[in-house]
C-alpha cells in the first residue's frame, strides 16, 4: 500500500503539504431553524485562493445500536419526508441544548421505542457530510434492554422491528438498508464489537 499524500491544482502528485486550516474572513447567518442554521463563510484557503462555503450548523445527534441477548438488533421503520419514502434505521435523534449525549441516547431510545437499556456506552463518532454540516453524530451501543411504553414525538410514526446481525448485513450487501449511519455502525459492530 502506498503511503499518505495530498493533490492540489498547484502540486505535483505524491509531494507533501502541512494540514493548515482556512482562514475566515467574513462570515453571515442565512437561516436560523429550531434543528440547524445555514451560514455563509468566505474564507481563503491554506493556498490563498478566496471562496465562499454555505455550512450547514447542527448541534449533534446520538444514534443507538440497541443490542439483544441473542445478538439481535432493533431497527425503527419511519417515513422521511425528505426522501419521500419510509425507511429501516437505527434509533436517532439530535442533542438537545445542555444535554449529555448519553442521556440523549437514553431519551431517544425510550421515545422512539419505548425500551430503556441498563447500559449506554459509546462506541463511534461519526461526520455524516463533512464537506458543509458540522454535525457530528455519537453512536451508542444500548444492552440490558427492557421493555416499556414508547413515546414518539407527535410527528412520528414509527415501527419497531428486531433483526438478527446476518439478516442485517445481507440487507446491507444487497443494497436495501440505505441509512448511512445505520450502515455505518451495524458494519462497524459485525467487524469490532461482536
Amino acid at each position: 500500500m502506498g503511503g499518505l499524500f495530498e493533490v492540489s491544482p498547484r502540486q505535483k502528485s505524491g509531494t507533501s503539504m502541512p494540514n493548515r486550516r482556512a482562514r475566515v474572513l467574513h462570515t453571515k447567518t442565512l437561516y436560523e431553524g429550531s434543528v440547524f442554521s445555514v451560514r455563509q463563510d468566505r474564507i481563503a484557503e491554506p493556498g490563498g485562493i478566496v471562496v465562499t462555503r454555505d455550512i450547514v450548523v447542527h448541534r449533534g445527534s446520538v444514534v443507538l445500536l440497541p443490542i439483544f441477548p441473542d445478538g439481535s438488533i432493533l431497527l425503527v421503520r419511519q417515513y422521511r419526508h425528505a426522501l419521500g419514502t419510509s425507511l429501516w434505521e437505527l434509533v436517532a435523534g439530535r442533542v438537545e441544548a445542555g444535554e449529555s449525549r448519553p442521556a440523549a441516547a437514553r431519551r431517544e431510545l425510550i421515545e422512539e421505542t419505548g425500551y430503556t437499556a441498563r447500559r449506554v456506552h459509546q462506541i463511534l463518532e461519526l461526520f455524516p457530510s463533512p464537506g458543509f454540516v458540522t454535525e457530528r453524530m455519537w453512536v451508542f451501543a444500548a444492552t440490558g434492554l427492557q421493555r416499556g411504553l414508547a413515546q414518539p414525538e407527535e410527528d412520528e410514526r414509527i415501527r419497531c422491528r428486531k433483526f438478527s446481525l446476518g439478516a442485517l448485513e445481507k440487507m446491507i450487501r444487497r443494497g436495501s438498508l440505505h441509512d448511512a449511519k445505520s450502515v455505518a455502525a451495524i458494519l462497524f459492530h459485525s467487524r469490532f464489537q461482536k
